[in-house]
């Protein structure tokens, strides 16, 4: 499963959604799924937040083993 820490950055930035998501070309429910660890983004979206929220990919996003 994909992590994240797009909703804490955001947040330390003071960055609503709608600005989040005007920055990077995407719509704010695109955000909030992204949040909600619902939908993974693309690489290119991935550089995008990364890069106006100021961290490497590898700190905004990671991945959590499944626990069967």
């Amino acid at each position: 499963m994909l992590k994240n820490k797009v909703k804490e950055l955001r947040a330390r930035h003071s960055y609503s959604q709608i600005h989040l998501a005007a920055l990077t070309g995407v719509t704010r429910q695109t955000i909030g799924f992204i949040e909600k660890g619902e939908f993974s983004p693309s690489v290119t979206l991935a550089l995008k937040l990364s890069q106006h929220l100021q961290v490497t990919v590898d700190e905004l996003f990671w991945l959590e083993e499944e626990k069967n």
